[in-house]
C-alpha cells in the first residue's frame, strides 16, 4: 500500500493535528472543528453522561484521599485533580478484557475500572505494594518507578496477541517520564511486534518542580510517536469529549491489529505533586487560576446542562452517590489495618524458592517465640 508522506518524508498518517484536538470549549459549547485536523465523531450524551458522573464520583474521592494524609491515615497521596477526565475518559474507552498500566498518580482511574477505593489506597497506606488482585481486575500494580511499566505493558499486549486475543492495554504515564529509557524501550518493541497497546501521556507540565519546557524540545510530547512509526495523536485534556473520541479511535486502531498508538493529553495537576510538596516554589497563583477556568467537570456539566441532558435532580443524584462513596472511604480508612506479617512471602513467586520457604520458616519461628514469651 502505497504511504502518503507529509513534507519533511514523514508518513501523514502517523502526525497527531497540528494542534490538541478539542470538541469541548472551556465554556462547555462545541469547538469550531479546524480543517487542518483529524476529523473525530462526538461522543454520544449517554456516554459523556456515565463519563461525567465518574468525574464527580472520582473528585469527592480524590479530595478525600487527600483530606485522609492530613489526618495520617495515608503515607503520601498524589492527588488527581484536574485530570479527572484524562482518567475516567480513557479508563470507560476500554472494557474489562483490556489490561490498564497506572501509574502512581492514577487512583481516580483505579476507582473508575472498579477497583475497590480501600485497596487502590492500600500502596499509599504502606500495608502492602498492591491491595488488589491484578488478575482479577486485569489491572496492574500502581507503579512508582518512572515508565517502568510501559515495558510490562507492551509485553502483556503483545503476549495477549499471541493467544489469539483481541485485548489491548492502556498504559498511564506522565510527561516527565517520557524522558526515561524504558519510556523509549516499550515504544520501540510495541512498534516492532504491532502490540496493541494505547501509551497515554497526562502531559501536566510539570515533572514534580521541573517545567515542560526543561524537559523536552520536541513541539509536543506526542510527535516523540513517530521516531517508532507509531500512530499519535495530541488532545485537550481537559476535554472528556475529546479523550472519549480519541480514545475510542485509538482503541480501534490497537484492537484492529495495526500496533501502538500514543496519546498526549494536555492537562494541569490543580494541586501539589503530593502532600509532601508546596506548589508555590515553582509556580504562580495566576497560572492556576487560568487553569481552574478550563475545569473538565464543570466543562463537560455545562454541555450536558445545555443540551438538557442533565438537570438539577441529576446533579443531586451524582453529588450523593460521591457523598455516601466517599463517606464510606473515610469510615473503612478509619479502621486500623490487620497486617499479617506472613504475607510478607506471600505473591513473590509463583513457585517458592527453598531460600524462600527457609525465610519463611525463619519468621514464622522468631513469630512464634515472641507470642510464647508474650504469654
Amino acid at each position: 500500500m502505497e504511504t502518503t508522506l507529509a513534507p519533511g518524508g514523514v508518513a501523514a498518517h502517523l502526525l497527531p493535528s497540528p494542534r490538541p484536538v478539542q470538541l469541548l470549549d472551556p465554556d462547555g459549547s462545541l469547538a469550531e472543528q479546524p480543517t487542518d485536523a483529524h476529523h473525530y465523531e462526538l461522543p454520544s450524551a449517554e456516554r459523556l453522561l456515565h463519563v461525567w458522573r465518574g468525574m464527580v464520583i472520582g473528585r469527592r474521592l480524590d479530595v478525600q484521599s487527600t483530606a485522609l494524609t492530613k489526618q495520617g491515615r495515608l503515607a503520601v497521596y498524589p492527588g488527581s485533580r484536574g485530570q479527572e477526565a484524562c482518567q475516567v475518559g480513557a479508563v470507560q474507552a476500554i472494557t474489562e478484557r483490556d489490561w490498564m498500566f497506572p501509574t502512581y498518580r492514577e487512583s481516580v482511574a483505579l476507582f473508575t475500572r472498579g477497583v475497590d477505593p480501600v485497596e487502590a489506597l492500600t500502596l499509599l497506606r504502606g500495608d502492602a505494594h498492591c491491595g488488589y488482585d491484578p488478575i482479577a481486575h486485569k489491572t496492574a500494580p500502581q507503579c512508582t518507578p518512572l515508565s517502568t511499566q510501559l515495558v510490562h505493558a507492551a509485553g502483556a499486549a503483545h503476549g495477549e496477541k499471541r493467544r489469539g486475543s483481541d485485548a489491548v492495554a492502556l498504559a498511564f504515564i506522565g510527561d516527565g517520564a517520557t524522558s526515561e529509557g524504558d519510556f523509549h524501550e516499550a515504544l520501540n518493541f510495541a512498534a516492532v511486534f504491532s502490540a496493541p497497546v494505547i501509551f497515554f501521556v497526562q502531559n501536566n507540565k510539570y515533572a514534580i518542580s521541573v517545567p515542560l519546557a526543561k524537559q523536552s524540545k520536541a513541539p509536543a510530547l506526542a510527535y516523540k510517536g513517530i521516531g517508532y512509526g507509531i500512530r499519535s495523536e495530541q488532545i485537550d485534556g481537559n476535554d472528556p469529549a475529546a479523550v472519549l473520541a480519541v480514545m475510542d479511535a485509538a482503541v480501534e486502531h490497537a484492537r484492529g491489529g495495526n500496533g501502538p498508538f500514543l496519546i498526549e493529553a494536555h492537562t494541569y495537576r490543580m494541586d501539589a505533586h503530593t502532600n509532601a510538596d508546596d506548589a508555590s516554589r515553582y509556580r504562580t497563583a495566576d497560572e492556576v487560576s487560568a487553569w481552574l477556568a478550563k475545569d473538565p467537570l464543570s466543562r463537560l456539566q455545562t454541555y450536558l446542562t445545555a443540551g438538557g441532558h442533565l438537570d438539577d435532580a441529576g446533579v443531586r443524584d451524582a453529588e450523593q452517590e460521591a457523598e455516601e462513596r466517599a463517606a464510606d472511604l473515610r469510615d473503612r480508612m478509619n479502621a486500623e489495618p490487620q497486617v499479617d506479617p506472613m504475607s510478607l512471602f506471600d505473591h513473590v513467586f509463583a513457585e517458592p524458592t527453598p531460600q524462600q520457604q527457609e525465610q519463611r520458616a525463619m519468621v514464622q519461628a522468631e513469630l512464634h517465640a515472641e507470642s510464647e514469651e508474650q504469654a
